[in-house]
Formats: structure tokens, sequence, C-alpha cells
């Protein structure tokens, strides 16, 4: 028989493992992209077709950061995708800062604040921004969670339990970035908004630049792995190789030996079985004028893929050759396996800014469906020598509208669409690929996509990729640069040609030339390549309030444009903010539209988790002094 302090503890074991049956256990979301591999899916149905309408705001954690006249600084969207590791949220600020909430309630349980701002105001387009951190467990230090940030020119290690910089990585928790790199840099214009991804006790990063930064030397794209314990560089994989070098010979006239950018800003994935890392590289410097770097300019533009324990390239494709059009690849490569002609494929998918679904063997890179070379329109410009080819997937098809024909005008009334008509007859317009122009190319896709940083999400039971799209032009015009003193930032460019002028492809104070809508969701099928479903995504508000619509009837949805991606989850339901004013739930097998809930705008990519025996999905939303974490949740029983 049992002594009584030995029953009364098996009976409260008991107790407690009855109480876990009824309360479904924790669920993390430990990667930026979910997975290594990107697909931001959850296996997650606790939110499914038949309670969506239900779900409800459970918390919401606001930022709280203002401009900073001392530094000249402004905080920007708020576009995070936090992790969720052991009821813990991690997640980075528009000012860098590293925040831990408790997942089930939103209380903050530390900050750590990195103080970028004292550097300034980022080059970048996108002013301060930052969307994500990485986590690794330190096994030499008992297990212990390390949090790292790139903030700018720094890469930072966090003790994960208090917020504080690890002593033992770099100097004082902190490596210095701008040192290493194949050329000095100004430390200044070299920037990080995505998350690294982190390989055994490898953390691999590329860099931001900014695009109107366009000098010789300025920061180039190298691509580093960092020891996750020492902060010490491991290993660097050159984006524009340099003497004896693969495609050294593709930058002509030695102009390897000064081009920048061609770097990896948009988040990286990595098959960790296979020890793979996919770099989606961007346009080399300066973005719309290839005058000083004749040639195809590998690894400009490509999918690269890395060993990632070396750094060395296994295989590569370029998807832009010679780029004018800041075709950057924006998206996180995305990691699938597919089911195509009887065969299964491990597949890498590269969503581009063009508006084409390049997919590839993910291991030998050899594309899963053609890719023609087909010709494109010339230059105008002299000095320059456009590439007389790009590559065309045969399949999937264009995911979104391509170039630009009069037909395209906007069309509210006849009345507007002769008038814009008459506006785009101003310009240089044409297919897919016609170059910037010193008169204005009207450019569609526009500089953020087709496909942006947010990506993709994938469903590895259907086989079905889902992603965020805008349909939106802009102006390609270049000519000389204001070299004059009166620009404050002349000392930025030192160019022959560079983009000038407004990029808004619009009229009439702020019409749109080309019609709606702006903004679609779509679901492409991997095993045939083909398009699912597309459906126009958002709204936008502000449109519907020019004086010239007044009393014109539009269309219920203008679709919105922005580059946030979308969540899938097992519940049969695609989640999405997209930049439009509100969260949106979709059925994943037709795109209608199952809940919506009113938010301010959302620019980060939603994530789900499963906490305290509840699903909750959050977004970032705001940003500036109106930047916040919401996250929804179906009420417990209890909380009505």
């Amino acid at each position: 028989m049992l002594k009584p302090v030995f029953g009364a503890l098996i009976f409260a074991i008991a107790l407690a493992a009855g109480g876990q049956r009824d309360r479904p256990a924790a669920r993390d979301w430990p990667y930026y992209g979910g997975d290594q591999a990107g697909t931001k899916y959850s296996p997650l149905t606790d939110v499914n077709a038949s309670n969506v309408a239900r779900l409800t705001v459970a918390w919401e954690w606001a930022a709280r950061e203002n401009v900073l006249a001392e530094f000249g600084t402004r905080p920007g969207e708020f576009q995070t995708t936090p992790l969720m590791i052991d009821n813990v949220l991690y997640f980075s600020t528009p000012y860098n800062r590293v925040v831990a909430l408790n997942a089930d309630t939103g209380a903050e349980r530390w900050s750590f604040d990195p103080r970028a701002y004292e550097d300034g105001q980022p080059p970048n387009g996108s002013g301060f921004v930052h969307r994500g951190v990485a986590a690794w467990y330190d096994s030499a230090a008992g297990g212990a969670l390390r949090i790292f940030i790139n903030s700018r020119y720094r890469l930072i290690c966090l003790d994960a339990a208090t917020g504080r910089p690890v002593d033992s990585f770099g100097t004082r928790g902190v490596t210095d970035l701008s040192q290493g790199l194949v050329w000095e840099i100004n430390k200044r214009h070299y920037t990080n908004t995505s998350p690294p991804v982190v390989y055994k006790d490898l953390v691999i990063l590329g860099n931001g630049v900014g695009d109107r930064l366009a000098y010789k030397n300025d920061p180039p794209g190298d691509v580093r792995a960092f020891s996750a314990r020492t902060g010490k560089q491991v290993w660097t994989f050159h984006t524009i190789p340099q003497p004896g070098e693969f495609g050294n010979d593709t930058w002509q006239n030695d102009s390897w030996a000064y081009t920048g950018h061609t770097n990896v800003w948009a988040p990286m994935t990595l098959d960790e079985a296979r020890g793979l890392v996919y770099l989606p590289v961007t346009t080399p410097s300066n973005d719309f004028y290839g005058g000083r770097r004749p040639g195809s300019g590998l690894f400009g533009e490509s999918i690269v893929c890395l060993d990632a324990n070396t750094g060395k390239r296994k295989w590569h494709y370029q998807l832009v050759h010679h780029g004018l059009w800041d075709y950057d690849n924006p998206s996180p490569p995305s990691l699938v396996t597919i089911h195509v002609d009887g065969r299964t494929i491990d597949a890498v998918v590269q969503l581009t800014k063009q508006g084409f679904a390049f997919v590839f063997d993910r291991v030998t890179g050899a594309p899963v469906w053609p890719i023609e070379e087909r010709p494109v329109p010339p230059s105008d410009v002299d000095g320059e020598h456009a590439w007389p080819t790009q590559p065309f997937p045969t399949k999937p098809p264009a995911f979104t509208e391509q170039g630009v024909t009069l037909d395209d005008a906007f069309d509210a009334t006849p009345e507007l669409k002769a008038a814009a008509q008459k506006e785009l007859q101003k310009y240089r317009i044409g297919p897919v690929f016609t170059p910037p122009s010193a008169k204005g190319t009207v450019q569609r896709p526009g500089l953020i996509g087709g496909a942006n940083w947010g990506g993709a999400a994938f469903d590895a039971q259907s086989g079905v990729l889902f992603f965020k799209t805008t349909n939106e032009a802009n102006i390609a015009r270049v000519g000389a640069p204001d070299r004059s003193s009166a620009n404050p930032r002349a000392s930025e460019v030192d160019a022959d040609l560079t983009r000038v002028g407004d990029t808004s492809a619009t009229f009439m104070d702020g019409l749109p030339l080309l019609k709606p809508p702006f903004g679609h969701l779509v679901a492409v099928d991997l095993n045939r390549g083909a398009i699912k479903w597309r459906v126009p995504f958002g709204d936008t508000p502000s449109l519907r309030r020019h004086p010239a619509l007044a009393g014109v009837a539009l269309p219920a949805s203008l679709g919105v444009a922005g580059a946030p991606g979308v969540l899938a989850t097992a519940g049969g339901l695609v989640f999405a903010g997209g930049g439009d004013l509100a969260l949106h739930a979709v059925d994943a097998a037709t795109g209608a539209e199952r809940w919506h809930a009113n938010l301010r705008r959302t620019h980060g990519t939603p994530m789900t988790y499963r906490s305290g025996g509840r699903q909750f999905i959050v977004i970032a939303t705001g940003g500036g002094e109106d930047a916040s974490l919401v996250a929804f949740a179906i009420p417990r029983d209890t909380d009505r």
C-alpha cells in the first residue's frame, strides 16, 4: 500500500495530466518564416472556417517610438514578424529595439535598445524599419537561448532570458559588420532590415544599401557567416565576383572593382538537412543606369545557392540580366516539395518584382519548367547597353499585370480614361523590361513589384503557394544627378545618370494613370504550374475621396499596394494584411473572404502560435508613433 504522501502526489499528477489533455499543447513559431524553409505555414487548426468569425483582439502592445529631433530620425512602418518560443514572443521594432512579450497576455518582459538612431536616419527608401530577429540555442552555455538582431552595421547577440548583450560574443555582445568587407565603407550607408539565418553555429546575413546611393565603392553586398558564439567572421561570398572567382568576366571594364549594392536585403532561407542556403540577390549600383557596369553582371538579380558550411557556390540562376528596373529579388525563396508529372521534386521558388515565379530543383538548380530567353526592348539612353534578352518562365504564368498599353489607362469614366491616355502618351510605354528613358518610362510592375519582401506561404498538403501582389506603375526617368552645393546629398551620388523626378505614375492631382485593382491575393498550384485563383485584395480609401471621382461608381475592392506577406494554416485559411487597413482571413480553396478586422494599416506579415490552450494570430500595424502589435484569438468560454 502506498504511503499517503505518494498517493496524494500520484493523484495530483493525474489531475495535472487530465488538465493538460483538456488544454492543447503549445505550438511555437521559432523562425521568421515559421520554419527555415520559409513556408509561413502552420499545422494549427484551432481557428478554421467554422469559427474564424469569432476572432477578436486578445491583446495589443504599443511600440511608443517617436521622432528624435536631436538625431534627425523618425521611426518608419512597423514591419516585424515575431518569433514565439516557449511562450515568449521576440521581435524587432522600427528603431531596431528587441522586445520580449508574454505570448498569452502581451505583457512586456524586457526590451533592448541598440540606439541605432544615434547614427541618424538610414539612407534606404523605407527609413527606419526592421522585420525580425533570429534565435539559437547555445549548447556550450547549457542550452541558453540567444537572440540575434542585425541592426544597421552591427550584429548583436542577446541573452533571451534577460535581454542583455552576451559578453562572450564580439565586443561586449556586438560585432561590427562594416569590417571585413571587400572594401572599406561609410558605415552609415550600410543597413539591415531582414533577420539573419542561423545554421548550426553560424549566423548568416546580407545587408541593405539605399537605392539613392550611387557612387564608386558604395557598400558591397557580401554575404557572410559569423560564429554564433564568438562573433568572428567565418566565411564570405562575394556577390560581385572578384578576380579569379566565377562570374568576374561578366563585369566588363573592371566594373567589379567599384560597383556596390548587389546585396541580399530580403530574408534568406535554408535547407537545414542538406546544409544549403538560398540568396535572393538584388540589383547592382546604380539601379536605373548601367553605363558604368557593362555586361550581364553576375550575381546581380540572381538566385544563388550556397553551401551553408563554407559559403561556396553550389548553383545560381540570373533572373534579370544587367538590371535597369530596380527589380531586386525581393522575396525569401520558398523551399517546397511538389509533384510534377509523376516526379517528386524538392524545389525552390523565387517570386520576383517583375511578376514571375521561377521554380528550380533546389539541389541541382535545374528549372522545373523551361525558362526562355526572349527579346526585350532596347534602351534609348546614350551610353546604356540594355541586355537584348531576359528570362521568361514557361510555367507558372505571370501572376500580375506586366507592361503598359493605352488600354490600361485609368477608366473610371470615359472622360478620365481619355485624360489618362493623353498623359500616358507623354511617356515611353511598352512591354515588361522596357528600359528607363530620359522622358520617363511607365514601368509596370513598379518599384515594389509584383511580389516583394513578404514572399509566399506554402501548403504542402495541397501543393499551393499563396502570396500578396501589387499592381502599381511607376515612372522610371533618368537624368544627370544634382551635384550642386544646394543638394545636401550631392556626395552620395557620383553617376553619369540616375533616376530623377517623381516616380508616381499619376495625373490630375493624384489619380493613378492605370486602372485598378492595385493589389491581389494569388494562389498558384505548383504541382501543375498554374494559377488556382487570383482575387482583388484590400482597398485604397484615399482614391475614393478624390474630387474627380465624386459620384462615380467604383469597384467594391480597388485593391491595395503593399509588400507584406501572408500566413497559411491547416485550418483551411490564409491570413493577410498586405498593406490594407484590415487583417483578412480568406478561404484557401477559393480566395473568398471569411472574416476581417479593421486596423491601422497592416505593415507586417502575420504569424500564429498556440499558447495557453488557444491559437493566436499576430500582426504588426501602423508606424511611427502609431505602431502596435495586435494579437487575435477566439475568446475562452470564461471570457464571455
